[in-house]
């Protein structure tokens, strides 16, 4: 796979998470958060199995526990995600979800006391004011379903940074293994806390379950990782935060979502503050 090809399927990866967004709440019109995702990670779990099966005959500990802690992050993530999905708009969760790239460097920073640029601490200052533009009420409160998706970005920021230091240390098909069993798990768990053990699953959430399981989770996790090998790991983290920008895309042309003046301000903000973060992140490897 050479340079420019990767950079394509990089793309594809960002359009089939853009399209995740909407899948998701279609899925919520006949199925619960947590059915959603334990439907989402076993789907993903076998299939992540049977590709790192030769893997697992010698699973270390130490890949266990990387790939626990990987997969507690993603749970947590998109559980927050999923929820919050059902108190705001796709776009709105798209882009708020976005701003899991411009928290990375600050993890950093606070566990590995990583440097933060000037241009980063910009990114961070201009992802606020999209924040507040896109979602703050005119009584400056944050509505439940924003505020779950921030948290849900914190989340993301995590398995990012996780998988940044252990991709590099342990075998990756195996991580995303025990990362999608993980999430597996703590998924039923979650079903049976909250009583959502009553199926009533129409065509429609099928589809779109099968679509965020097969192709939005596992095909789209070993397109990344390929892609990765061969395009720099901030210019693909640019490339992939476009996923908000289809994900509102999607959302006007399939759910007929209505976008406002002050949404596309906020959003725009927001996208240039993730490019900018990332950009921070070109300059001090240069």
């Amino acid at each position: 796979m050479n340079h420019y090809l990767a950079i394509a399927g990089l793309v594809v990866v960002t359009i089939i998470w853009g399209g995740g967004f909407v899948a998701s709440d279609m899925a919520l019109e006949s199925l619960l958060p947590f059915q959603i995702m334990a439907i989402r990670f076993f789907l993903g779990t076998v299939m992540m199995g049977a590709i790192s099966i030769k893997g697992l005959k010698g699973i270390k500990k130490q890949e266990v526990k990387a790939g626990t802690l990987m997969g507690a992050a993603l749970f947590t993530a998109f559980a927050l995600q999923i929820i919050g999905l059902q108190y705001t708009t796709p776009s709105k969760n798209a882009f708020l979800t976005a701003l899991n790239v411009v928290m990375v460097p600050f993890i950093a920073f606070i566990i590995c006391k990583k440097k933060i640029g000037v241009k980063g601490i910009i990114g961070a200052v201009m992802a606020v004011v999209g924040v507040g533009i896109l979602s703050l009420e005119k009584n400056l409160t944050l509505g439940l379903g924003d505020a779950l998706t921030l948290i849900c970005a914190v989340g993301f920021a995590f398995q990012i940074f996780f998988t940044s230091i252990y991709v590099k240390r342990y075998r990756a098909t195996v991580l995303n293994f025990i990362q999608m069993l993980t999430a597996f798990v703590l998924s039923v768990i979650s079903m049976f806390c909250f009583g959502e053990t009553q199926f009533a699953v129409t065509t429609k959430g099928w589809i779109s379950v099968l679509y965020l399981g097969v192709v939005s989770t596992t095909l789209c996790y070993l397109l990344q990782t390929a892609c990765q090998k061969h395009v720099d790991e901030t210019k693909a983290a640019i490339i992939l935060s476009m996923e908000s920008v289809f994900g509102t895309l999607f959302s006007i042309i399939i759910l007929h979502e209505q976008i406002t003046l002050r949404m596309v301000i906020g959003c725009v903000i927001i996208l240039a503050a993730v490019i900018i973060s990332n950009l921070a992140e070109v300059q001090e490897e240069t």
